[in-house]
């Protein structure tokens, strides 16, 4: 199929980029992770993970998608051979897995927004009413799935519209109002009283803390999940870049804005935890660090009650789950972006496949919507599924050869910035041993939560991780030769 839309300028395709990796994991997940290790001593292999997975993965997926002009399946099939379409299909699959459970989320998010709203115009606090996420919202079960189909709606509206029209002019809006928001969370937070001690938790480290491993450990996680290194989904932005693009460029730009955004979350999220919660009264360090139901703990249970501690809380707490909001919508699109692009590699009108990924993700994330173990065992095996994602892209690169993709396919004339042998090294060993160790380290965990560890029925065993992953590579492997004819027709 020949190439239709490109972005328009730099400025648009590194939005798109930024509002792909900038979501819920920046806003949601870092606060926590950061604070069930001990606060601001986290940050350091945080940082340090962003130049030894994420970035290096992010400059892959830029080159594969710019080289390529295909979705995972194709774009892997055109770089290292037809028999490894396979990986590129479990890259693209593990990515629209999550797709279906994270349009839930951002129902979750919406449900809350829309709450916010409504109590601003209230005398009462009805969020202090509620005494936790499930009697809130869960037990009322049409409403998730209800919202779950209308995030998936608006998400698909968008990407129906096309790159310039629906991603581009979306994320030009979306982009600039979510940091603007959160600048106003970040000086409205800093202005409570007591917030200087949320400042001292978040960027105080305790240096002790860097001889535990686990902080290594979830510091690769997080940087992993948070800048959507190895999803595809740049790969996939990167087929619509234009000719004269930076590619290494782009790639920092796209790290550096996602971490940028984490930081500007904590500035918001720890002053505030550590400002109110004496007043309901909770210990801050501990509510930061707990998860609550499908991680929900401190997003969707404590936030709120603390806003309404706060002077001006109910505008907060608004202005906190918008966010959250554009957050979600931003990734989403770029997920439904995945599914479509992949689709139109195999012959589908944009049309036609936009609506066959949305109508199928509602479907597929519909048992997320209404079973919290479901969608605790959806999100358990294809966030670890990721790191085998980011190994895929690894194996590519060492397929075709580190010297000779950094040289052919990243240091192209295009680029302003060249990169070195770093880049070899990083990605054909620091890359492939630091999955292996995640790998373990999480299947280790796993036999100290499960007795069964090897059940594929239970939620966290490694038994459904290894079970599902099979399922999917099996099914793919199956058809690889018939899904290359789709993709890469016979050149004469």
């Amino acid at each position: 199929m020949s190439q239709k839309e490109v972005f328009s300028s730099r400025w648009a395709l590194i939005l798109a980029a930024l509002g792909m990796a900038i979501g819920t994991g920046n806003i949601w997940r870092f606060p926590r992770i950061l604070a069930s290790n001990g606060g601001g001593a986290f940050l350091i292999p945080w940082a340090v993970f962003l130049f030894l997975w994420s970035i290096p993965l992010l400059i892959t997926e830029f080159a594969i998608g710019k080289h390529t002009r295909k979705g995972p399946a194709g774009a892997f099939g055109e770089l290292i051979g037809k028999r490894f379409i396979w990986m590129g299909c479990f890259v693209g699959f593990c990515t629209l897995a999550i797709m279906c459970y994270y349009s839930v989320v951002m129902g979750w998010c919406v449900k809350y927004f829309l709450a916010s709203f409504q109590n601003l115009f209230t005398d009462t606090n009805i969020f202090a009413a509620k005494t936790d996420f499930w009697q809130y919202f869960l037990n009322s079960r049409y409403q998730p799935l209800v919202l779950h189909l209308a995030s998936m709606a608006i998400g698909a509206y968008i990407i129906y519209n096309g790159v310039v029209k629906g991603i581009e002019r979306t994320n030009r809006i979306l982009i600039p109002s979510l940091l603007v928001l959160i600048i106003i969370a970040v000086i409205r937070a800093l202005t409570l009283d007591g917030a200087v001690e949320g400042l001292n938790y978040f960027f105080n480290p305790d240096w002790k803390m860097l001889l535990n491993h686990k902080i290594w450990l979830d510091g690769l996680s997080q940087s992993a999940w948070s800048t959507g290194a190895g999803w595809g989904l740049v790969l996939t932005y990167a087929t619509y870049m234009r000719k004269r693009e930076d590619i290494v460029l782009n790639s920092f730009i796209t790290g550096f804005g996602n971490n940028s955004a984490s930081l500007l979350s904590g500035l918001a999220l720890f002053p505030a935890v550590f400002a109110l919660a004496p007043k309901i009264p909770l210990d801050a360090a501990t509510e930061l660090a707990k998860t609550g139901p499908a991680s929900t703990g401190l997003t969707f249970i404590w936030m709120p009650k603390l806003f309404a501690e706060a002077p001006l809380g109910k505008g907060l707490c608004l202005i906190f789950f918008l966010v959250l909001s554009f957050a979600a919508l931003s990734s989403l699109i770029s997920m439904l972006e995945l599914g479509t692009r992949s689709f139109m590699d195999a012959g589908m009108t944009r049309k036609s496949a936009v609506l066959f990924v949305a109508i199928s993700g509602f479907i597929i994330g519909a048992p997320s919507a209404i079973s919290m173990d479901f969608f605790e065992n959806q999100d358990w095996v294809w966030s670890i599924g990721l790191t085998l994602s980011g190994f895929f892209f690894a194996f590519a690169v060492i397929k075709f050869g580190p010297t000779r993709f950094r040289k052919k396919i990243i240091n192209t004339p295009d680029n302003d910035i060249q990169i070195g042998i770093w880049y070899d090294i990083v990605v054909a060993i620091l890359i492939p041993l630091e999955f292996v160790v995640l790998i373990v380290w999480w299947f280790y965990q796993a036999l100290d939560w499960q007795l069964e560890w090897w059940n594929p029925f239970r939620v966290f065993s490694i038994g459904t991780c290894i079970f599902q992953w099979a399922a999917v590579i099996g099914l793919f492997l199956w058809f690889n030769r018939s899904i290359g004819k789709k993709l890469i027709p016979e050149r004469n």
